[in-house]
């Protein structure tokens, strides 16, 4: 009786938490500086509405289908085993309904008032996360969010791809940086949640080689990951206004990579974690920002 009443109280924050809100505004914010940094003006406010719509269904149909798939591993785990399916709020013939009309809507939106390439590149991202990495990747190898990292690394290209219809060299620039901080990233949050993948008997590299191989791993990719954001400068995408904030903020990655590599501590490694985040959005911004002053300065020369 507890559990089919449990099944009947979902409310729309509960639809609205299965499509992993707090990941998607990131993945929105990437899509949409793609969308500015691919014109030397402004995006027309069309594509910029619907491209970003777009992108973001067809990401929060993504995290739904996730959801679903890994229902049984949330029952598990305990930063999961609340998430409204866990739970019963919501079955998962519901929540796989809502995930369709978020895909279509998204394939609808992009192809009708966008291109036909964004839409095509959009629905291979979904595919990519939602089952290749969900599915197999992450059942099946160590390597899974190396691989897998490349569906969450499409958004700028996304964005680049809406407002110009084709991929350009820097749009891949992009992707690159986004696709080489994914694993210090999660590897960071992997560590502190250790046993809980241990317990769902997920890969994750932590399980399979431990927490000290890891953290080496998490310094090696962070290096090389702060070499690469030197690219835009060096292509002339950007600026000095860039160039400074991918210095500043990747020695202090690097700072934290050395600290994390030096100690074995949970706390340090979810430190690790949420900076990566205000890492990335600062990186981002700071693309933005220095884009329209180097037009601003063109300008007025």
């Amino acid at each position: 009786m507890q559990q089919f009443l449990q099944k009947n109280t979902a409310s729309w924050p509960d639809y609205f938490e299965l499509t992993k809100p707090n990941v998607v505004a990131l993945i929105i914010f990437c899509g949409v500086v793609g969308m500015f940094l691919a014109t030397p003006s402004f995006p027309e406010i069309s594509v910029l509405i619907f491209g970003t719509l777009g992108i973001g269904l067809s990401a929060s149909s993504a995290a739904v289908i996730n959801h679903v798939l890994d229902i049984q591993i949330d029952q598990q785990m305990s930063r999961t085993k609340a998430r409204p399916l866990p739970q019963g709020k919501i079955s998962e013939s519901k929540a796989l309904i809502f995930s369709a009309i978020l895909g279509m809507l998204s394939m609808f939106i992009l192809f009708v008032f966008i291109n036909t390439l964004t839409a095509i590149l959009t629905f291979l991202s979904l595919i990519g996360y939602a089952i290749i990495y969900t599915v197999f990747l992450k059942r099946a190898t160590p390597q899974n969010i190396v691989i897998g990292g490349a569906a969450g690394a499409a958004p700028p290209v996304l964005g680049w791809t809406a407002v110009t219809g084709e991929i350009h060299g820097n749009a891949l620039i992009l992707f690159l940086i986004i696709f080489l901080w994914t694993p210090p990233h999660f590897w960071a949050l992997a560590i502190a949640k250790k046993d809980d993948y241990e317990k769902a008997n997920i890969p994750m590299l932590p399980v399979t080689h431990g927490s000290a191989f890891t953290r080496l791993f998490i310094l090696n990719y962070t290096i090389l990951l702060v070499g690469i954001t030197i690219l835009p400068y060096q292509t002339g995408m950007s600026g000095l206004i860039y160039l400074i904030t991918a210095i500043l903020t990747g020695i202090a990655f690097i700072w934290y990579a050395i600290k994390l590599k030096g100690e074995e501590n949970i706390e340090l490694s979810m430190r690790v974690f949420r900076f990566s985040i205000h890492y990335l959005i600062i990186l981002f911004a700071a693309l933005l920002v220095d884009h329209y002053f180097i037009i601003r300065i063109s300008q007025l020369i």
